[in-house]
């Protein structure tokens, strides 16, 4: 019995060295390296430009260029062939044309959610309490209805039963540029995501809207079909979607699903 367990353990302890050693010899994935261009929404121009930085350092062979705009924007550009790696929209419309389209073929993850705010001159002149007191001031700043947050604007003030006569609406390309027509004084007022409002800081001030009116953006991220840098690509999507990520974007006012 003893030899016997003596032969035992000689087999066991020869088979443990064999997969230890076999492991060893085992190649490690290459770290992630080279270049890549996320193509991302406008309002997530602070948030990922962080996440960017972090990423670069716990990857110090990949560079990363950021194009931001808004998600429509950033779609036509893609399905025209423009060189990009990742795309983060600010809805799952935008990115559900690039699955559509076969540019897409991996599942998009949603890695964040935003709301809207009113936006006024500092010290809300105008004394706006709700997305009804808008119908009274003179000029208000809407994203293009095309984009994102031109399209939840529209949602939430067709929820709070209000109409804005065209005449007295700007339209801006994007969030921030939107955001900028109140904080420059060429609007009284501004519908944007919440994030803007907050990263704005002193130069504008906001007004909550109402749950049951506000409505939530969705943001989905994937890396390109053709993406010329792969694996530096899915480790930038991981990363977002990564505890670090969320703690970045939460920084920024957004929340994480």
């Amino acid at each position: 019995m003893l030899r016997t367990a003596a032969i035992a353990i000689t087999a066991l302890t020869s088979s443990t060295a064999a997969v230890t050693s076999a492991a060893a010899e085992a190649p490690r994935e290459a770290e992630p390296s080279g270049e890549i261009t996320v193509s991302a929404a406008a309002s997530l121009t602070d948030s990922f430009t962080e996440i960017g930085e972090r990423f670069e350092r716990r990857y110090d062979d990949v560079d990363v260029t950021f194009n931001f705009d808004a998600s429509s924007a950033l779609v036509i550009q893609i399905q025209q062939g423009a060189p990009v790696d990742v795309f983060a929209s600010a809805d799952e419309a935008n990115m559900q044309k690039l699955v559509d389209g076969g540019e897409v073929t991996a599942r998009p993850e949603v890695f964040a959610e935003n709301t809207l705010e009113i936006a006024t001159k500092p010290g809300n002149p105008e004394r706006i309490g709700s997305l009804a007191d808008l119908e009274k001031v003179d000029t208000v700043a809407l994203c293009a209805p095309e984009v994102p947050c031109g399209k939840y604007a529209a949602d939430a003030l067709a929820a709070a039963g209000v109409e804005l006569d065209p005449d007295r609406v700007t339209r801006g390309v994007d969030a921030k540029a939107t955001l900028a027509a109140v904080s420059e004084g060429d609007a009284d007022a501004a519908i944007v995501y919440r994030t803007d409002v907050r990263a704005a800081g002193s130069d504008v001030e906001g007004v909550a809207i109402a749950q049951s009116q506000n409505q939530i953006a969705v943001y989905p991220i994937a890396p390109l079909a053709d993406a010329s840098n792969p694996r530096a690509a899915k480790a930038f999507v991981d990363f977002v979607t990564s505890k670090t990520g969320e703690r970045v974007l939460q920084k920024h006012g957004f929340r994480v699903p």
